[in-house]
């Protein structure tokens, strides 16, 4: 376990593993550097890179402050990127690839972006939370009710199934570990906040996302995830989509096609034998 000082003396501990270019992983709601997937994707990207896993502000080990700000956000990320020697690739899943898009627009020293699935909402038609999502997430927050937080993030927010949240509900390690973390998930809404609204992105604030970027959706993902991540790869100005069967993130983190993706798109070209 490693630790890092963030601008506003928030602790921020994070797992590194590997040996190769500097690779960091941010998660998305609920996700934590010990989550089994994160290790898992971790040991598998660490054969080809230096792997920095860390913990989002406010879960696991890391430290966290009493008002949030996304700019705090990306002070982290930058505390991790500076010691992994100023300059690193980095992937993001879901609402982890709005923060690492939000950090790589205001000039955080990116040099290869990886966006897992973020979860924007472009089409008209499409399931959209409403309005007030933030405001009362914030409140079920305050008023100590951080189930109510869970299952009102994860079906108004996500669109999952009532009868999906009952199941958690009643294994209680995991409903343990969600409610744990149940105090982030405004910061995770905070950073979707006018990108789920069903409308074109906001392109003209990502003109300096100028690093090679890579787009990842699962196949079988739900239409209006797909339709976020082409929306997404298109407002970009370097970007490419991969759009494949097995890389869906809604059941569990695909570790075993992600470090595929990720080795052949941040490994650097390997020179030519000459004959």
């Amino acid at each position: 376990m490693n630790t890092v000082t963030s601008k506003d003396g928030t602790t921020i501990v994070y797992d590194q593993t590997g040996q190769g270019p500097p690779l960091i992983l941010v998660s998305g709601a609920f996700g934590y550097r010990k989550f089994p997937g994160a290790v898992k994707l971790a040991g598998l990207l660490s054969e080809r890179f230096t792997v920095y896993n860390y913990d989002r502000r406010g879960r696991g080990d890391s430290g966290d402050a009493k008002s949030y700000a996304i700019e705090r956000e990306i002070e982290d990320l930058d505390a991790v990127i500076a010691a992994a020697g100023g300059s690193a690739y980095v992937w993001g899943l879901s609402s982890g690839a709005a923060l690492a898009l939000h950090a790589a627009a205001s000039g955080s020293a990116i040099s290869k972006l990886a966006l897992h699935e973020p979860p924007f909402i472009v089409g008209a038609a499409d399931r959209k939370p409403p309005k007030d999502f933030l405001r009362h997430l914030r409140q079920l927050i305050a008023d100590d009710r951080r189930g109510d937080a869970v299952r009102y993030f994860l079906t108004t927010g996500m669109g999952a199934p009532s009868f999906v949240v009952g199941m958690m509900r009643i294994m209680p390690g995991v409903w343990r570990k969600l409610t744990a973390v149940a105090h982030t998930l405004p910061y995770d809404a905070a950073l979707l906040e006018g990108y789920m609204d069903g409308r074109p992105l906001p392109t003209d604030q990502w003109t300096g996302v100028a690093m090679p970027t890579l787009v990842l959706a699962g196949a079988e993902s739900p239409e209006s995830m797909r339709r976020g991540a082409e929306a997404t790869a298109a407002a970009l100005p370097h970007a490419a989509l991969v759009c494949r069967k097995g890389l869906g993130h809604m059941k569990q983190l695909p570790a075993e096609a992600t470090a595929a993706e990720l080795k052949a798109f941040f490994a650097p070209a390997q020179p030519k034998e000459r004959n």
